[in-house]
């Protein structure tokens, strides 16, 4: 079938779907988005999604024109317009059409657009084998600059690091912050396992707080797994047991090379396994 997308509550056609080229989001990438998941026809983790895009709409004053709910049942109503079982979703909200310039004041008619389709982050293989890390140039963006826990449609810094990554002949790439500690991927918050002991950097090292990231830590505490958020260097992770990303769209993916170096046994772990088997059983189960 044709995909339908939501915009401001209506259903268009994906080619008919059109906002205006003045729209401050796409000429400045003012606005903010969501990605989330389906799983067996339900949305995981709606409410969690919710809250954390109106919270970067405070944080930019931002003001969405319906309430959580009402977005919650638009979001709803799209996945089931679009008959899909097993997908994505994007959410995005833009600060609307306007006057040439930065001035947010000029403009009006925030858009709020809800996009359901099919996604792969990375092929199957990856997920079986395991995946090879880059640590690249390009950091986070400052926290004193633009917060990291803000999904906003502003990328460029996320961009050029995948694009380094991908001149290094990988498909996802390591990013520190201004001090120097691990950070988290392009797409993916990340995680390494130390003598049975789960890490991952701390919101305070630059990081969005994931929703799937949430997930993890929640799984491995109710399997007795310690769990610690801790700043991280790159020595943690070189030498770590096991290392892992997770995301939205990628879920739990096992990392064995970062900067061509072997972590653990060059494998994926068997923490990393059960998390995954975990987090499969949760949505089949939510």
């Amino acid at each position: 079938m044709t995909p339908k997308v939501y915009i401001n509550g209506k259903l268009y056609d994906k080619a008919d779907a059109k906002i205006s080229v003045y729209d401050h989001g796409l000429l400045y990438g003012d606005g903010i988005f969501e990605g989330i998941r389906i799983y067996h026809g339900k949305v995981f983790r709606l409410r969690a999604h919710i809250d954390r895009l109106y919270e970067s709409a405070r944080h930019i004053h931002l003001e969405i024109p319906m309430s959580p709910e009402q977005l919650m049942t638009a979001v709803n109503d799209t996945v089931r317009a679009n008959e899909k079982r097993e997908g994505y979703i994007r959410l995005v909200v833009t600060r609307g059409a306007g006057y040439l310039g930065l001035d947010p004041r000029r403009t009006t008619d925030p858009q709020i657009i809800i996009i359901v389709d099919d996604i792969s982050m990375y092929p199957k293989e990856l997920y079986e084998n395991g995946m090879n890390l880059v640590t690249v140039a390009t950091i986070r963006n400052h926290p004193a600059a633009l917060k990291t826990r803000i999904k906003s449609l502003k990328n460029l810094n996320n961009i050029l690091a995948k694009i380094e990554a991908v001149q290094a002949g990988c498909v996802e790439a390591l990013m520190l912050n201004h001090l120097g500690q691990v950070a988290e991927c392009t797409g993916d918050n990340i995680f390494l396992v130390k003598q049975g002991v789960l890490k991952t950097p701390p919101v305070e090292a630059g990081i969005l707080e994931g929703v799937t990231r949430n997930a993890v830590m929640e799984l491995a505490r109710a399997a007795g797994i310690e769990v610690h958020e801790t700043p991280l260097t790159r020595h943690d992770f070189y030498t770590a047991d096991e290392c892992f990303l997770s995301g939205t769209a990628a879920e739990i993916i096992p990392v064995v090379k970062l900067d061509s170096r072997p972590i653990g046994n060059g494998k994926p772990g068997p923490v990393t396994r059960q998390l995954r088997e975990r987090f499969q059983q949760l949505v089949r189960e939510e």
